[in-house]
């Protein structure tokens, strides 16, 4: 049902935080029906944009329009007023409700002074028969799969009357099958005249979905082009502002001997629960294993497990031929383990201290960075400055706070102090979460160069084209489980996908 009809206009919004600009003058306009993508990299300002049209900021300057009026949000209940919707990237979602009493939530039908949980269940079987929505009302959001706790939040918005969908980030934490699913789901909305804010930095997926395609670059909007008159080369282009080799370049595996083993390994989360259940697998020199799976299926503590950080239940870990099991993170790294963490803010960086302390985390006490206990600033400063340049770290200096980088140079920076030391394992735990594709671009060469002298990489990623990209074989989790391994050839995303959601196939 897409048409010419405008009903959201924007002109000249302009929001500024300390120190950044986020949003510089933006013009961006939605059609009645239409699904229209915000592309561009993390920090383009797509997020804070969308986060000014649902009322959880107000511009310093610039005007919105809602069916040629001029209107302001001083909220979200402004917003949802006006028939917009926004499902955020981290569901919003109170886990032990069922699926109605979350959707009722902050709109609560009631009779006879009683909540009316009949009318508003009936209500979703409705909404959910009409938009190809399927899910129980009934059912507790804790014990649903991802993809139907997005169904939910959807639903949740059209029972709010939202005209206007925002979808942000929504293919984030799906399968590939729940991302067919939500595309469906998408086209039905907006053949009914729903129409849908789609922000992401996929390339595929807006070539795949969208009308229009507006891409964003530091705060400003820098084209809107249709699928037909562009491809992912170009759409990369102009994202980053320079030509991007989207396609991993490697050659075979040259596979060595085991360095890396770990056998029926067990491990609890923090509430006491098995995250991790029987895990054995072994990497070699100069192969990449990829671990792919949905995010919360036991990766963060299998990881954790393997680098120091968690204390293992059950089971043995070798590394280089040495029994590593329980062992706390130094002696970790003295047998040859380099650790890209899954949150570098939390675990790859000091964010107040200097770069150039930041490079040396790991080594500080050695030499030549210290000596009869006392740093070696020259060696420290010779260090810093050479890594800086040779992985292409965007920091005026050496000396500035870690906090004051941008995400893909913080993660420049936890890569060039894992990947400059004797290293025999390396750990990459979703190595380019939030990054853009110049910055992916990079930290891909760097693990592949990496894989190519000898290293023994275990890649674990949420993005499956990552994960089919980068690895020589491929293991797949499911609640806390490998539950198949096999050759990178052997794969296809369909079958992964399939593996992902716990669903065993004839390939694996």
């Amino acid at each position: 049902m897409n048409t010419n009809e405008v009903i959201l206009e924007v002109r000249g919004i302009t929001k500024q935080f300390p120190g950044v600009l986020a949003n510089d003058r933006v013009d961006f306009d939605l059609r009645k029906g239409e699904i229209h993508a915000l592309l561009g990299e993390n920090g383009a300002g797509k997020t804070t944009l969308m986060n000014i049209l649902y009322g959880l900021y107000q511009p310093d300057s610039g005007e919105i329009r809602r069916n040629g009026e001029v209107v302001k949000f001083s909220s979200p209940k402004d917003a949802i007023a006006q028939g917009i919707g926004m499902v955020h990237q981290h569901f919003m979602l109170i886990p032990v409700f069922t699926v109605t009493e979350n959707i009722m939530l902050g709109d609560e039908t009631v009779k006879n002074g009683l909540l009316d949980q009949r009318t508003v269940a009936a209500l979703v079987r409705q909404l959910s028969k009409q938009y190809g929505l399927e899910v129980d009302p009934q059912a507790v959001i804790q014990d649903l799969p991802v993809g139907v706790q997005q169904r939910v939040e959807i639903i949740k918005t059209l029972y709010r009357k939202a005209e206007i969908l925002i979808l942000d980030e929504p293919t984030a934490v799906l399968t590939p099958q729940e991302v067919e699913d939500l595309f469906h789901i998408i086209s039905e909305l907006s053949h009914q005249g729903v129409s849908i804010i789609f922000i992401t930095h996929k390339l595929k997926e807006v070539l795949a979905i969208a009308n229009r395609i507006t891409v964003m670059r530091n705060g400003k909007v820098v084209g809107t082009k249709t699928p037909q008159e562009t491809d992912e080369a170009h759409l990369a282009e102009m994202m980053v502002g320079r030509e991007v080799i989207l396609k991993v370049e490697k050659g075979p595996a040259k596979l060595g001997d085991v360095v890396f083993e770990v056998e029926n390994l067990s491990v609890f989360d923090q509430r006491g629960l098995e995250a991790v259940r029987d895990v054995s697998f072994q990497v070699k020199a100069g192969e990449i294993l990829g671990i792919a799976g949905v995010q919360g299926n036991g990766q963060t503590e299998l990881v954790e497990a393997l680098t120091g950080l968690r204390t293992p239940h059950h089971g043995s870990v070798r590394l280089g031929g040495f029994d590593v099991t329980a062992s706390s993170p130094r002696p970790m790294i003295e047998y040859g383990l380099a650790h890209i963490p899954e949150d570098r803010q939390k675990h790859g960086l000091v964010l107040s201290f200097p770069v150039a302390d930041n490079l040396i985390l790991c080594t500080y006490y050695q030499q030549p960075f210290a000596r009869n206990y006392i740093i070696q600033n020259k060696a420290v400063d010779e260090y810093a400055h050479r890594l800086v340049e040779e992985f292409d770290v965007r920091t005026p200096s050496p000396y500035l706070p870690a906090s004051k980088l941008s995400g893909g140079n913080q993660q420049k920076v936890i890569v060039a102090r894992e990947l400059s030391r004797p290293v025999k394992l390396l750990i990459a735990n979703q190595p380019t979460r939030g990054l853009d594709v110049g910055s992916i671009e990079y930290i891909h060469q760097q693990i592949v160069q990496m894989r190519d002298r000898g290293v023994a990489v275990l890649l674990v990623s949420a993005e499956l084209d990552e994960i089919m990209a980068l690895s020589d074989r491929i293991a797949v989790m499911y609640r806390g489980q490998i539950v198949a391994t096999l050759g990178a050839s052997q794969a296809t995303r369909e079958g992964l996908g399939l593996l992902m959601a716990g669903l065993q196939i004839a390939e694996a």
